[in-house]
């Protein structure tokens, strides 16, 4: 994904990763990592916390825990590449997108996942993709992260054995 990432982007010239609060940070984080050992510059992260800008927060309950959003630089210009770990219905990089337009207009955004398991609501897809897996509408996805939950995983939890 990190070779893709410099594909996509021609390099690390005005290049931005913006992982969104929990997971997509940390992978964001190893991206980084990744593309600093193959190249001579360390490319900045940032982290987006999506949580007022759901068009569920009313069902999330009077009071949302709200995480850190850390964008220390400008946008204006940089290409921009928001990294989750699942991407299911769209709306939370919709949600994304709307946190980023407050921050400036970068010259381009681009979107990278480690895990796309279909359903969309909203006609939006990544560019970058570690792996598309079938599920039913129904079953679930979670990416483990060591940093995180203390083992590295995708769990994928049918609908029925709930």
């Amino acid at each position: 994904m990190a070779d893709e990432i410099l594909e996509l982007t021609g390099g690390t010239d005005d290049l931005v990763l913006v992982g969104i609060q929990r997971r997509g940070v940390q992978l964001a984080d190893r991206l980084v990592d990744l593309i600093s050992a193959s190249e001579t510059v360390r490319v900045p992260r940032g982290a987006l916390d999506i949580t007022l800008y759901r068009d569920d927060l009313q069902t999330v309950g009077p009071r949302p825990v709200v995480g850190r959003t850390d964008l220390p630089w400008e946008l204006e210009g940089r290409k921009v590449v928001i990294v989750d770990d699942v991407l299911y219905t769209g709306r939370t990089v919709r949600a994304a997108l709307d946190e980023l337009a407050d921050f400036g207009r970068p010259a381009r955004i681009a979107l990278a996942v480690l895990i796309d398991r279909g359903g969309r609501e909203l006609p939006i897809h990544a560019d970058i993709v570690g792996k598309k897996v079938d599920v039913e509408s129904g079953d679930r996805v979670d990416v483990l992260l060591e940093e995180v939950d203390g083992k590295t995983s995708v769990v994928i939890s049918r609908a029925d054995s709930a």
